[in-house]
């Protein structure tokens, strides 16, 4: 089902409230030439986040929205930078057609969706790189087409199990503070979320930003596990966080800011280095190894 999220003011401005009672780390930044549009993708062909279950609707009711649907809704009506139409109905509507009304898209979705082949090719051949367009992938954008080489050569990576659960709370190191969606972070970021490790994964292909500090995670694993990560697709943009699996994690203020900066930089609103950082990523593949490594 497709719903318009603008239409849930009433709701989302009692998240804003929130925000702001908590000293809320979004911040102001200047009015934007336009308003952009988004069109946010929350279909779960495979596992099913509570982050993107939308409550059921009793009655006639309208439909109600999940936790990750209210906070983008939310985040682009207190910035005033986009609107956002939400579907969990991608046969319908991600087609062609459909694509050229959005400057961007929005992925929290796994499985292979129910999108046409053409359609498909065209969202990665075409409109990803036309000037302007943004691809933002929230944590299981990853968990989606894992057998579809064109998808996970664009998103950079296919999910390869969660060592570090929802349970767990992490360190992560940033790698880019100066990086528009790392400032928000400072040299450092402990959260409790779920963390997922990759395959298909090409360290030549996307400029990490981010990555667990092995040194001061619980669970230990002797490879650099990447939590973030930008590329450039043709005149397009890609920005990804694998952060979002909480349902809590919607309403962390700094989680938040860490969004935004990215859909800004996105948008190409913010300037950013994309150069691909393998050399980096390697220096920190050995440094988880030798966190990992048993005590002599």
């Amino acid at each position: 089902m497709r719903v318009i999220c603008k239409s849930f003011l009433v709701l989302a401005l009692g998240w804003l409230s929130l925000f702001a009672g908590q000293g809320g780390a979004l911040q102001a930044a200047d009015a934007p030439a336009k308003k952009y549009k988004a069109l946010m993708l929350t279909q779960s062909a495979g596992f099913t986040h509570g982050s993107v279950r939308r409550p059921k609707a009793e009655g006639d009711a309208p439909q109600k929205l999940s936790a990750s649907e209210i906070a983008m809704t939310q985040l682009g009506q207190q910035t005033g930078l986009f609107d956002v139409t939400c579907t969990q109905d991608a046969a319908s509507d991600f087609t062609k057609e459909n694509l050229s009304k959005y400057d961007m898209v929005i992925f929290y979705t796994t499985g292979n969706l129910p999108i046409a082949e053409a359609d498909k090719e065209y969202f990665l051949n075409d409109w990803l790189k036309q000037e302007g367009h943004a691809f933002i992938g929230f944590h299981s954008a990853t968990d989606t087409f894992n057998n579809y080489k064109p998808y996970f050569d664009f998103v950079g990576g296919t999910f390869d199990g969660h060592p570090w659960g929802a349970g767990e709370t992490v360190t992560i190191k940033i790698h880019d503070p100066e990086f528009p969606a790392m400032k928000p972070l400072g040299s450092e970021l402990v959260i409790k979320d779920e963390i997922y490790q990759y395959k298909n994964y090409r360290p030549e292909n996307v400029r990490v930003l981010m990555s667990l500090d092995m040194s001061k995670c619980k669970t230990k694993r002797p490879y650099m596990v990447p939590v973030s990560w930008v590329k450039e697709h043709g005149k397009g943009r890609l920005f990804y966080t694998n952060l979002g699996h909480n349902e809590g994690t919607w309403t962390n203020p700094t989680f938040l800011e860490h969004a935004h900066q990215g859909i800004r930089w996105a948008l190409r609103l913010e300037e950013g280095n994309a150069t691909p950082n393998p050399e980096l990523q390697a220096k920190l593949q050995e440094e988880a190894k030798a966190a990992a490594e048993p005590a002599k």
